[in-house]
């Protein structure tokens, strides 16, 4: 995938039009004509998905782009104050996923306008092609968690650590989660923002050991300052069911990344506990736990002991608690988010998240 030459990205839908998108999928088509387009349809929630049907000539012969893309990009009136997901997922189209080896859709434009705080991607149209699309009302079993833990140790084994993370690296724009968690979410812990949530039905789901917001404080406390004393990787950001697919051959596929660099077990603790039945979780999360270590291990990573990593894991169950609490019915439906609070709030109580949280020393 290559980008175009740095140009303006539009703010407006208005503002795509044919000699935008010619400009646009020419870094991966050089030569392409767009004689024409149109929009097929739109999905507009925490961004905009538009599908367009594109009329192209002097397309590439060895990988064409296809007739339906899709665009997404920050087009919604919270767009600009969201503006660092659309600044990751298109950096992590550009530069991350596909070179590294998860599958994704193909993208035929990726980039971001520091200037504008816009992200655009152009990429596959998923449907065109018929793959299976995961969902959070169907949770899965132990051999597709494990196949999808076995492309998440492939991403953070070839990042672990890496000084390509560093200032200057290929992926110095991945931001510390750590360093970030009190700039997301600081404003949904405000007492009638929060107990806005805890009075819906996702918190109806809940235990009400959960529901005080001086905890959720604390909890994101902790686990920063667990989070800076262990190795980084890159990760994709938001592997819950609804932001994954299954390909037509069966391999697992990705979309809808807010990359950045945090502990590997962070991600594992938030894909595993939103993926699994909560009938299911208790007896399948140790086996699937110790597969992904052994997939790091190949890697050339030294892993945490399985001890060490279920430490972590307990730990980090509070962070995917936190996104569905929170999340908004604009972004997913409410019945996505309390699926999802509920099942992290019953791995919590398994693993006694509270008081391992409660254990860790604040500096």
């Amino acid at each position: 995938m290559a980008n175009a030459n740095s140009f303006s990205l539009p703010l407006d839908i208005e503002g795509i039009t044919r000699d935008w998108l010619e400009s646009a999928l020419s870094g991966y088509a050089p030569g392409v004509r767009v004689r024409g387009f149109e929009v097929v349809d739109m999905i507009r929630t925490t961004c905009t998905k538009i599908r367009l049907k594109l009329d192209l000539e002097n397309n590439r012969e060895d990988a064409p782009i296809p007739e339906t893309v899709i665009l997404k990009g920050g087009f919604e009136p919270h767009s600009r104050a969201m503006a660092f997901m659309h600044e990751r997922e298109a950096k992590s189209y550009a530069t991350l996923l596909p070179p590294l080896g998860l599958r994704t859709p193909a993208p035929y434009f990726a980039q971001w306008d520091e200037s504008s705080q816009q992200g655009i991607v152009i990429m596959e149209d998923l449907v065109a092609r018929g793959v299976e699309f995961c969902s959070p009302l169907r949770p899965q079993g132990f051999d597709q968690v494990a196949r999808r833990l076995k492309d998440l140790a492939l991403l953070h084994g070839k990042t672990w650590n890496s000084t390509e993370m560093q200032p200057g690296g290929q992926w110095d724009w991945l931001v510390d989660w750590a360093g970030n968690l009190d700039v997301y979410f600081g404003q949904f812990t405000e007492e009638e923002t929060w107990k806005s949530y805890v009075d819906s039905p996702r918190g109806a789901a809940v235990s009400t050991l959960f529901h005080d917001r001086h905890w959720m404080r604390d909890a994101m406390d902790r686990m920063g300052a667990l989070t800076r004393t262990l190795p980084l990787s890159a990760c994709h950001g938001d592997t819950h069911l609804g932001n994954l697919y299954v390909d037509t051959d069966g391999a697992p596929g990705f979309y809808d990344s807010i990359a950045h660099k945090a502990p590997a077990m962070f991600e594992v603790a938030y894909h595993v506990g939103g993926a699994l039945d909560l009938a299911d979780r208790p007896r399948l999360e140790a086996g699937l736990i110790q597969y992904y270590l052994d997939e790091l291990r190949s890697h050339g990573v030294t892993p945490p002991s399985f001890e060490d990593a279920m430490e972590q894991y307990a730990v980090y169950l509070a962070y995917g608690y936190l996104v569905f609490i929170i999340n908004d019915s604009i972004f997913q439906p409410e019945a996505y988010n309390t699926a999802y609070a509920a099942r992290f709030s019953q791995a919590m109580l398994d693993h006694d998240t509270i008081g391992k949280l409660a254990a860790i020393r604040l500096e």
